[in-house]
């Protein structure tokens, strides 16, 4: 159950919305249209302004809102409200919108027009997300697996009908059964060795980069992550790509420490432990004009903490965001020509299915 909103809109000729009384006429065949959908349609409110044109909100029977403005400069637009129960039918179907758009197209002699399907709102299972450049993605989900809240975040696994159990941190998707090609593209499979090497991976909750990772018989892995909560859901709800790592916590061949990975990166640079791999599987890089703030800081000190485990010739791998979002993956690169000593890097991309977008990834080496 829930909100449905259905959006209408066209572009007319501005010659034909300039005057009170013009848009009065457009208002007019407008209304009847609509009582063919709705046939004790009413005016509840109506206003018009030399400068913004006009708005009129109507209703049937106080349970369908109908919200209408014309502006001056020629734009019309037709917003459709009402609630949807539990097995009710909509009120208007696809076929329906279509129709009304194309009959309102020719009355009104637009040369523009576009309906979207309903947005729903305020369901208890949210469908809707951003994508890293902050466009609406609509999901098909259908089932919300599992809800809790961490010390640390919100953790939710939706179930989708084309990507299977999605994994969603604080709202945000983070990894689906669909996305296979994240964890390979982020270890470079096929090109890096990880036969006998020591690795360390930094976040990695989802478990899905441990369980590829050993599948290329490393020498031993050692995971740090700060959220038991995310990995016993991902270990119930997520093994189709954690297998069975995070059923344990040590074994011979890993090592997966609960706990703040900063101070635990401190802790082996006293040790003078080295990696031959170091996995940033963490926070994705922040949208923002400025590397400031609180999230820059912390990419920062993974930087720093990170280079200082590293061998000579080891490397740094993690993901960046979106391929949109320039001006941020900009920052990011800046960020490491900071970097003393001096690093180089290589980035690959792969379209991520659950993130519905192309995803760039970082290959971090001394210069």
């Amino acid at each position: 159950m829930a909100l449905q909103t259905i959006l209408f809109d066209f572009t007319l000729d501005a010659e034909k919305t300039g005057t009170s009384a013009q848009r009065q006429e457009v208002a007019r065949i407008v209304r009847s249209e609509l009582e063919h959908v709705f046939s004790q349609l009413e005016l509840a409110y109506s206003m018009e302004s030399p400068d913004n044109g006009y708005f009129a909100v109507l209703h049937e029977n106080k349970e369908t809102i109908v919200t209408c403005r014309i502006f001056q400069q020629g734009l019309l637009t037709i917003n459709v409200e009402y609630y949807l129960a539990d097995g009710k039918e909509p009120l208007m179907s696809f076929d329906n919108m279509r129709t009304m758009e194309l009959i309102l197209r020719q009355k009104l002699d637009s040369d523009r027009s576009k309906y979207l399907p309903p947005i729903k709102r305020g369901g208890y299972i949210d469908i809707y997300m951003t994508s890293s450049d902050e466009r609406i993605i609509e999901y098909d989900i259908d089932t919300l697996v599992y809800e809790a809240r961490s010390p640390f975040q919100k953790i939710q696994i939706m179930h989708s009908k084309t990507l299977g159990n999605m994994l969603i941190l604080d709202e945000l998707q983070n990894i689906a059964e669909s996305d296979l090609i994240y964890t390979e593209t982020l270890m470079g499979r096929g090109i890096e060795n990880y036969e006998g090497k020591e690795i360390c991976i930094l976040g990695g909750g989802d478990g899905a980069l441990l369980y590829e990772l050993l599948k290329e018989k490393p020498k031993h892995v050692v995971m740090l992550e700060i959220d038991e909560l995310v990995m016993q859901a991902c270990n119930k709800y997520l093994n189709s790509i954690c297998g069975d790592v995070l059923e344990k916590r040590k074994t011979d061949q890993y090592e997966i420490i609960v706990g703040d990975c900063v101070e635990y990166m401190k802790k082996f640079i006293a040790e003078g432990r080295k990696f031959d791999y170091v996995f940033g599987d963490l926070t994705d890089i922040p949208i923002s004009g400025a590397p400031i703030g609180e999230c820059w800081d912390f990419i920062r000190t993974i930087f720093e903490h990170s280079f200082k485990l590293l061998q000579p010739d080891g490397k740094f791998l993690t993901h960046g965001n979106g391929t949109s979002c320039l001006e941020s993956l900009q920052l990011f690169e800046d960020q490491l020509r900071l970097l003393k000593p001096k690093v180089k890097f290589t980035t690959t991309k792969a379209f991520v299915p659950s993130f519905m977008e192309e995803w760039l990834f970082y290959q971090v080496t001394f210069a």
